[in-house]
């Protein structure tokens, strides 16, 4: 299950097809591994106490950023997301030479999805608004952070909203931001990905702005990716972040990619699929060089 994004049973043996949502071959039983080096338990209490803090912290902070202008909400979004992540004991660490986009040129970054802590990290690392599902709109505490962060929220689970979020995207590109995606649809553990799928970028078809593909990879502090932050299958979220904390040297390594544009010719459902098939390349190449040939296949998307 991933943190901003879910499946709902179709029947039977199924799941419903949908634009938004794909399902994930990860489980906590068959991916997530022991730490490298655990924290002790004094750690534990101390990160879960100071993670509360700063999240309770953030409610007053939100309020008043959400009536801030768009450039200054971002930057103090920033601030909290690296004291939040901090907190967890998370280090963030950003490669690339395009982490930020030029003023007033709004911007798709799309990433490969492999945890809740995934919004977060985007968000410490570069000034932007996130794709974020309605369903977390219900939970009060979280309701008032995301709208602080100037979220743009869509229900994925109605085929008939999917032109009005497309429309939403569309605005906020055109208006200069940077809009944040995920576009799998769902979590894998990070050593491996699923397909992109094509509905968001239609987006940034239309707004006329660049795709930025970004590769998340968690690892502890050794050139493989670790899964102790992924939050997967019937993974439960108290259980993910409780395996969070109690990881020493955890760190995210963020690699933004240089931007892609779709070509100008082509119907409009070939444009937004051939954008994402170029995204989702680069994004691959990264994921599979994290996770080695053996591990990367076990984990490789179906068709793939």
């Amino acid at each position: 299950m991933s943190a901003v994004t879910g499946l709902r049973p179709a029947g039977a043996g199924r799941v419903e097809i949908h634009p938004w949502l794909r399902m994930g071959p990860c489980t906590p039983e068959a991916c997530v591994e022991a730490p490298v080096a655990a924290a002790g338990p004094v750690r534990r209490v101390a990160r879960l106490v100071a993670a509360a803090l700063v999240l309770f912290a953030g409610v007053p902070f939100a309020l008043v950023t959400a009536r801030l202008h768009p450039v200054r909400r971002a930057a103090v979004t920033m601030v909290w997301a690296r004291l939040l992540l901090r907190a967890l004991g998370v280090r963030v660490e950003a490669t690339g030479t395009h982490t930020a986009p030029a003023a007033g040129m709004g911007g798709l970054l799309v990433a490969n999805h492999v945890s809740w802590l995934d919004p977060l990290v985007m968000a410490a690392t570069v000034p932007s608004r996130p794709l974020a599902k309605r369903e977390i709109g219900e939970w009060p505490l979280i309701r008032t952070l995301a709208a602080g962060s100037g979220a743009l929220f869509i229900d994925r689970e109605r085929l008939s909203t999917l032109p009005s979020a497309v429309a939403a995207v569309t605005g906020a590109l055109r208006a200069g931001h940077t809009v944040v995606a995920f576009p799998e649809g769902t979590t894998w553990c990070g050593r491996g990905m699923g397909e992109f799928r094509p509905a968001v970028f239609q987006a940034a078809i239309d707004a006329g702005a660049a795709v930025r593909p970004a590769t998340l990879r968690y690892c502890e502090g050794g050139p493989a990716a670790s899964t102790r932050a992924c939050y997967v299958g019937n993974d439960s979220l108290l259980a993910s972040l409780l395996r969070v904390v109690a990881t020493r040297r955890l760190a995210v390594e963020v690699t933004v990619h240089p931007p892609v544009r779709s070509a100008p010719a082509g119907r409009r459902r070939e444009a937004r699929a051939a954008l994402a098939r170029t995204a989702e390349a680069q994004v691959r190449a990264d994921v599979r060089g994290t996770a080695g040939p053996s591990r990367a296949a076990a984990h490789s998307a179906p068709g793939t």
